[in-house]
């Protein structure tokens, strides 16, 4: 049914990395470098459990991010705990331009044709900051219809800037979609249950237990030490990711990014057992993730 890939950059473990050009075969999991627009039409009708994307916020901005190391050195730049000095190196600095000059025009032909891609049951997840969310809203309510509105998950954090003249603004937006209303696949006793924030209001079998997550999620960003950190710019924490994964998706099925950045997706989808499509632009992102997903299949992630 898919020919022969005529694309292929690099292969390793089951793990293929592609050009956004080439025919896309579907067997091994897949990495596609180039414009997502291209690669979603090279990729099948209807085969998609999940479909999560993190776009570019349209912030008006660019979004960087600086990758450093350090030493000791008497002459260092840096000075620690207990006076000592250190010398910084930068690794690498990773930026991407956030803005566009039509935010819904952009995203519109893409919606409409990952709407195509999702399987009957499937369900599509966009994340998005609350500066665009409810013009987002109403275009993803004009491509899948009202009724195919799933749930708003607010994912709260608290990291960064804390103005005093207005609130902090510290939630992301994950607008949830299905393909068919009343049809879409969702499990819900195979998320990973959170503490009760009142234990001592429930029975302590079910403090035991736990709860099933809402749609309003308290979970931290990646932490800057933490064994997940990539140094990409946006990258978001596998916890968050890893819910909408076990819900809406079937062991074995197939999942797809099309903003992949650092291919948080894909490292969920190996320690799940799902099938993974990751489509990026950027050069630096495919390296990010060939390096995070070479080992994926041996639990090395």
């Amino acid at each position: 049914m898919y020919p022969a890939s005529t694309g292929l950059l690099v292969s390793f473990c089951n793990v293929r990395v592609e050009s956004a050009a080439a025919e896309l075969r579907l067997d091994d999991d897949l990495i596609v470098h180039g414009d997502n627009a291209e690669a979603l039409g090279c990729l099948p009708d209807g085969v998609f459990d999940l479909i999560y994307l993190d776009p570019p916020f349209n912030t008006g901005r660019a979004q960087k991010r600086h990758t450093l190391t350090t030493s000791a050195s008497a002459d260092g730049d840096r000075v620690g705990f207990g006076g000592r000095r250190y010398e910084t190196t930068l690794l690498q600095s990773l930026a991407y331009d956030d803005e566009f000059a039509d935010y819904l025009s952009f995203l519109a032909p893409r919606l409409a044709r990952l709407r195509e891609l999702l399987a009957p049951h499937g369900t599509l997840y966009f994340h998005i900051d609350y500066r665009e969310a409810h013009y987002c809203k109403l275009l993803l309510d004009e491509l899948f219809g009202r009724d195919a509105f799933l749930n708003e998950i607010i994912w709260a954090y608290d990291y960064g800037a804390k103005p005093r003249r207005r609130w902090p603004a510290k939630h992301d937006t994950i607008l949830a979609y299905v393909k068919t209303p009343g049809a879409h696949y969702f499990d819900a006793d195979a998320v990973d249950r959170e503490p009760y924030m009142a234990p001592g209001l429930v029975t302590p079998e079910k403090a035991a237990r736990g709860k099933r997550p809402t749609d309003v999620w308290f979970h931290t960003i990646v932490p800057t030490n933490g064994s997940e950190k990539t140094g990409y710019p946006s990258q978001k924490p596998e916890g968050v990711v890893r819910r909408l994964v076990q819900a809406s998706s079937k062991p074995g099925g197939w999942c797809l990014d099309p903003f992949a950045g650092s291919g948080t997706l894909g490292a969920v989808c190996a320690q799940l057992g799902r099938r993974f499509v990751l489509i990026d632009l950027s050069p630096v992102a495919v390296e990010v993730m060939r390096e995070r997903l070479s080992g994926a299949r041996s639990g090395t992630v």
